[in-house]
C-alpha cells in the first residue's frame, strides 16, 4: 500500500512540475527594467504584428503558422496595434504563448485615439481603453498595453502631452481598481527630434508614480543601411535615456532606404552599448507589403483593382503559410541569434531601486516645449484651451464621444492604410491545468482508497 501511494505522490509531484515549466513567466516592470515572474530580466526581440486593418489574433489558424515561424526567427515579442475587445483570442494567445511570444497591445481604436490639434480625454475614450484591458488582463503572455501611438508629432503638439499623461494615470487606476496584476502601461512616441528628450521627461516625471507611465517606447528609424552607433544618431538616443526611471524601448525600427535590411542596430540596442538601459526593439514589421518592410510574404503581390479573394487587401495577401522575405528575415535572425543579454537578476536589482526617482519635469520655453511643468493633469472630461501663447489650459467641455479623434487614429501603424509608411526622421498552459486538475483529483481519490 505505501508503495502505491508514493507512486502516486510522484505522480502529483510530476504534474506540478509540468503545470511549472511549462507556464509562461509573466512580466512587470521594475524600476527602469521589465523582470520576468522568474526573476530574470526581459529584453524584447520583437516583430509589429497586424496583418489588416482587423484584428489579427482572432484566426487560430493563422496565428499558429506565424507563431511558429515567429519562433525560429528568434521573435519573444509581437505589437499589435488594433484589436476587438469582443472578439476570442483564446487561441492565437495560446499559440504565441506556446512559442514563448509575449504581447505588447495598443488599447486604442480608430475613433477614440487622442488627438494632437484637440485634445481631450473623456470616459468613452477611456471605457473603451478599459474594454481592450478586460479582455487581455487574464492572459500571462501580456508584456504590457499601450496608450497611444505617435499622437504628438510636433513641437507645438505638446498641448496634447497632458492628455496623454492622463490616460495612462486613469488606465493604471483602472487597473488597480479591478485587482488586475501589474501590467505595464505605457506609451509609443514618434521620434521627433524637436521633441526629445521633453516628452519622454514629461511622461516620467511625476513625483507621484500613478501618473507616470510605467514605459516609453520609441518608434525610431534613424539607423540606416551601413552606419554606426554615433553616425545614427543612437549615442544621442542613449544619452537622452541614461538614468530614466522606467523601462524604455523601440517600438518600432528598421530602416529600409538603403536595402538590404542588416539590422545592424540590433547589436547596439541588445549589445554592451546599450543594453544597461534599453529593453530590447520591435522590429517593423512582420507582413511584406506596399512599404517593403515585411520580414515574410504570403504570396505574390495582386493588382488590387482585379484582386477578388477575401484575403487579399491593398493587392497582397494577408493570411497563409508565411515565407521569409530574402534577405531581410534570414539577416534578422542571423543577428538576433547573436545577442543573448542576460541583464541581471531582480534579486540583485531591487536593492537598487530605491535610489531611482523620477527625472526633472522639462521646462517651459517660448515657442519650444510649451507646458507648465507643475501644473494638474486633466481631470476625465476636459478638453484643451489654446491660448495665445500656444499654452494650454483646460475646460469641463469634454466631447461625450471619440469621433473628433479619428484623424489622429488613421496615422497609426498598421491600422489606418495597410501599407502605410514609418514616419521617418533625423506550451499550453491550459491543457497542462486540466492534466494537473485530473492528477491531483485521481490522488486524492487513492489517497482515500488506501
Amino acid at each position: 500500500m505505501f508503495s502505491r501511494a508514493l507512486g502516486w505522490a510522484s505522480l502529483l509531484a510530476l504534474g506540478l512540475q509540468v503545470s511549472q515549466v511549462s507556464a509562461i513567466a509573466k512580466i512587470s516592470a521594475v524600476g527602469s527594467k521589465f523582470f520576468t515572474s522568474n526573476g530574470d530580466q526581459f529584453y524584447i526581440k520583437g516583430v509589429a504584428y497586424q496583418l489588416t486593418d482587423d484584428d489579427p489574433l482572432i484566426d487560430t489558424a493563422q496565428c499558429k503558422l506565424d507563431a511558429a515561424l515567429m519562433k525560429e526567427l528568434g521573435a519573444n515579442t509581437i505589437r499589435v496595434y488594433h484589436v476587438d475587445p469582443n472578439g476570442d483570442h483564446d487561441g492565437c494567445m495560446s499559440a504565441f504563448e506556446d512559442a514563448g511570444i509575449y504581447l505588447f497591445v495598443d488599447l486604442e481604436t480608430f475613433d477614440t485615439s487622442i488627438n494632437q490639434d484637440f485634445p481631450y480625454w473623456n470616459s468613452t475614450q477611456l471605457e473603451a481603453y478599459e474594454k481592450v484591458l478586460d479582455t487581455f488582463h487574464n492572459y500571462d503572455n501580456l508584456a504590457g498595453v499601450l496608450i497611444g501611438n505617435e499622437v504628438l508629432t510636433r513641437l507645438n503638439g505638446s498641448q496634447a502631452a497632458p492628455y496623454v499623461k492622463a490616460a495612462a494615470r486613469d488606465v493604471k487606476a483602472y487597473r488597480d481598481s479591478k485587482g488586475y496584476r501589474k501590467i505595464p502601461v505605457g506609451y509609443a512616441a514618434a521620434d521627433i527630434p524637436s521633441l526629445r528628450p521633453m516628452l519622454q521627461d514629461y511622461l516620467a516625471c511625476s513625483t507621484n508614480s500613478s501618473e507616470n507611465v510605467d514605459f516609453y517606447s520609441l518608434n525610431a528609424y534613424e539607423w540606416c543601411g551601413d552606419n554606426n552607433y554615433a553616425g545614427s544618431g543612437y549615442s544621442m538616443l542613449q544619452k537622452n535615456a541614461t538614468g530614466y526611471s522606467v523601462p524604455i524601448f523601440f517600438s518600432e525600427t528598421g530602416c529600409n532606404v538603403a536595402p538590404p535590411r542588416t539590422f545592424q542596430d540590433q547589436s547596439a540596442i541588445l549589445g554592451p552599448e546599450m543594453e544597461d538601459t534599453w529593453s530590447g526593439a520591435i522590429i517593423y514589421e512582420w507582413i511584406e507589403e506596399t512599404n517593403n518592410y515585411g520580414l515574410i510574404s504570403y504570396g505574390p503581390s495582386v493588382a488590387a483593382a482585379t484582386a477578388t479573394a477575401t484575403d487579399i487587401v491593398g493587392g497582397y495577401t494577408r493570411r497563409g503559410t508565411p515565407t521569409p522575405v530574402s534577405p531581410d528575415f534570414s539577416n534578422l535572425k542571423s543577428v538576433w541569434k547573436t545577442l543573448t543579454p542576460t541583464g541581471v537578476k531582480l534579486s540583485d536589482y531591487t536593492a537598487s531601486t530605491s535610489t531611482i526617482t523620477p527625472i526633472a519635469c522639462p521646462a517651459s520655453t517660448s515657442g519650444g516645449w510649451d507646458l507648465n511643468p507643475s501644473a494638474a493633469l486633466p481631470t476625465l472630461g476636459q478638453t484643451a484651451t489654446l491660448h495665445a501663447s500656444g499654452s494650454t489650459g483646460a475646460s469641463g467641455s469634454g466631447s461625450s464621444s471619440g469621433s473628433t479623434s479619428t484623424a489622429s487614429a488613421s496615422s497609426s501603424k498598421g491600422a489606418a492604410a495597410v501599407g502605410a509608411r514609418p514616419f521617418f526622421t533625423e506550451g499550453a498552459t491550459t491543457g497542462v491545468f486540466v492534466v494537473y486538475t485530473a492528477v491531483v483529483g485521481f490522488t486524492g481519490f487513492m489517497c482515500l482508497w488506501l
